[in-house]
């Protein structure tokens, strides 16, 4: 009996099955940042690892005067500039035969009819048979409309196209509950609720999909994760830019809308979660949304949501702006460009276990980590002389910029007295391994191509979320956020925050 197994390959490749069929993507507001900067830079690294079939078309959909030229040219600067990987020739001369454009505005019922009828032409020009995923890289308002375009003209529907198609949703996922809910039901409308794809680009990343390896891949730290002697958790994402070209939208969403609501809370999920009976995505997704629906609210919501918006500074030493100086922002706007909140998770693995949550643009560097403070000793036989450098024990999380690990523990110092200090272990992902990590968007591209969920929160999620947030914004309604130097962690009223209690934030 022959083998099967083809003896060129790698047993431990296990990226062959996970090459998508043949299929189209199509990208909604292609001229825009997020297309230029992560979307195209991401197909041409996938082509450039192989994980593309032949058969593949990526279609340009904005408001211009374009031939499949013109596209071509800006796609091949945007993949020049922002590429993970090398600049190869030979890859590119394969994909810009693959890449077309379609001009029109939303409401152009003309050039959805034209689109369609581009993506049934590549049936036979590309061997495509129906498959398309169509991404909208739009404004959250012009949902709705391409929506309703894709329904009317049957290429949201798998029985018209004769293949899959599918929907990839940018965050914010609506404003509130109300707004997700009804966004919700159009889009599990016009495509089946299988098909459609809420990315959160933070799930893409490999250090955040780590949390999951470190947990339960381990025996080291999952007797230890819970509250017998976990002291407290804090989830950290600071930026040390402004709103930039964003006021438009950041000055009606604002800190919370725009990261606490999905990034921070899937980070708390999947920090928080018990350990599924298996990876499929469904198991996944039933224990995130087990955390999310347990999480609860502070009583005196005064002394633990704490709003802040930033006023002129200096941020690594150039002098900034505040937020009312920035463009387009109103000089009355009460819009928080910080927030912090302290939250609990009400089940048995947490209970009594603070989670404080914090984001803020403005900030003194870019950082993102989890941190998992662990209660101090219950004795410590030493001279209180001799310890009192020494702090919690510490697991850090770094999902950005220096991604990796960290545990902070005391050891002694050097010499002949018996002096404890807080030492630190590094783990850095460049250092460890050879291969340099996939951009968040260059995976999880390729999942919605596959068809993989594992990574994008489903409506439940979102909505389970929104229930956090809501309150928060109710409680903040008609009040004015503190004030905060750029350059700084935040207002001093998040610092009072866990000073109440003994703690502090600790320095990212």
């Amino acid at each position: 009996m022959t083998n099967p197994t083809n003896p060129l390959r790698d047993p431990q490749d296990r990226r062959l099955p996970r090459i998508p069929e043949p299929c189209a993507l199509v990208i909604f507001g292609v001229t825009g940042d997020l297309s230029r900067k992560k979307l195209i830079p991401a197909v041409y690294d996938l082509a450039n690892r192989g994980l593309l079939p032949p058969g593949f078309v990526v279609l340009g959909f904005a408001r211009r005067d374009w031939g499949d030229g013109d596209f071509e040219e800006l796609a091949r600067k945007s993949a020049q500039q922002h590429a993970r990987t090398p600049w190869r020739d030979e890859v590119w001369s394969r994909l810009v035969g693959n890449i077309k454009f379609v001009g029109g505005s939303f409401d152009d019922d003309v050039a959805f009819d034209h689109l369609a009828e581009t993506l049934d032409e590549l049936r036979a020009t590309h061997g495509i048979p129906g498959n398309a995923a169509f991404y909208l890289s739009i404004p959250p308002p012009a949902f709705p409309m391409v929506l309703k375009q894709l329904e009317r003209t049957g290429m949201a529907n798998n029985n018209v196209s004769g293949g899959w198609r599918r929907v990839v949703v940018e965050k914010p996922f609506g404003n509130d509950l109300e707004s997700a809910k009804a966004l919700n039901d159009l889009v599990d409308d016009v495509f089946t609720g299988h098909d459609v794809f809420r990315i959160d680009h933070y799930l893409g990343k490999e250090t955040v999909q780590n949390i999951l390896a470190l947990r339960f891949a381990n025996s080291l730290f999952e007797p230890v994760w819970n509250s017998h002697y976990v002291d407290s958790v804090q989830i950290t994402m600071a930026e040390d830019v402004g709103i930039g070209s964003r006021a438009g939208f950041y000055d009606t969403a604002g800190a919370a809308r725009d990261v606490l609501q999905n990034h921070l809370l899937q980070l708390l999920a999947l920090t928080a979660m018990e350990e599924p009976t298996s990876f499929d995505s469904e198991e996944i997704r039933t224990e995130k949304l087990k955390v999310l629906r347990a999480i609860t609210l502070p009583e005196e919501l005064e002394s633990h949501a704490i709003r802040g918006q930033y006023v002129q500074g200096w941020v690594a030493g150039q002098r900034v702006v505040g937020y009312h100086e920035e463009e387009n922002v109103p000089q009355d706007s009460t819009t928080e460009t910080y927030a912090a909140v302290q939250l609990n998770i009400k089940n048995r693995r947490w209970a009594g276990v603070p989670f404080h949550l914090r984001t803020g643009k403005r900030m003194p560097r870019r950082v993102t980590e989890i941190a998992v403070l662990f209660k101090k000793a219950p004795h410590l036989p030493f001279d209180a002389a001799d310890v009192e450098m020494l702090g919690n024990n510490q697991l850090v999380i770094r999902v950005q910029p220096d991604e990796g690990l960290m545990l902070k523990f005391g050891s002694k110092v050097p010499g002949t007295a018996m002096e404890l200090r807080d030492i630190a272990m590094d783990f850095q992902y460049g250092e460890a391994f050879t291969e340099s990590s996939p951009e968040a968007y260059e995976r999880l591209v390729l999942d919605v191509l596959i068809g993989d969920k594992t990574l994008f929160p489903d409506a439940a999620e979102v909505e389970a979320s929104w229930r956090v947030i809501d309150p928060l914004e109710e409680f903040w309604a008609g009040t004015k956020p503190h004030p905060y130097r750029a350059g700084e962690w935040g207002p001093r009223a998040a610092d009072e925050m866990l000073a109440r209690t003994g703690r502090q934030w600790r320095r990212a």
